[in-house]
């Protein structure tokens, strides 16, 4: 039997959406480079801003953005829920970050994420 170790998110800029996300999320933060993985991204040819796989940390599973060639065709078959108090403040707070409205209703609003990723905001 195993544990779950990350959620991995496809991604066309894996910096910039993993920035995203670790604004969403309460007690998240995209995960500090030391001195060592700035360098072995430089020899790679990468930083911080173009580094292909990024993850963000926080109080429960870490989150895996990985650049992928590939743009987002289709719904997505996993997404995440998210628990919020105000869903109105909320959702505003997420479109000043770059989501939009996919659907709303009386019990959660469907967005997506700058890249079309779909997650919905759920009262508590």
């Amino acid at each position: 039997m195993g544990t779950l170790a990350d959620i991995v998110l496809d991604c066309r800029h894996a910096s910039a959406l993993a920035r995203f996300w670790a604004s969403v999320l309460d007690g998240y933060a995209v995960a500090p480079y030391d001195d060592a993985e700035v360098q072995r991204l430089a020899a790679l040819g990468y930083t911080p801003d173009t580094d292909p796989t990024v993850m963000v940390e926080g109080p429960g599973p870490r989150l895996c953005f990985q650049q992928v060639d590939e743009a987002k065709v289709t719904k997505n078959r996993v997404h995440l829920d998210i628990r919020v108090v105000d869903r109105t403040t909320e959702i505003e707070r997420l479109r000043r970050l770059g989501a939009t409205v996919g659907y709303e209703n009386s019990k959660w609003t469907t967005m997506l994420d700058p890249e079309g990723n779909e997650f919905c905001l759920v009262d508590t």
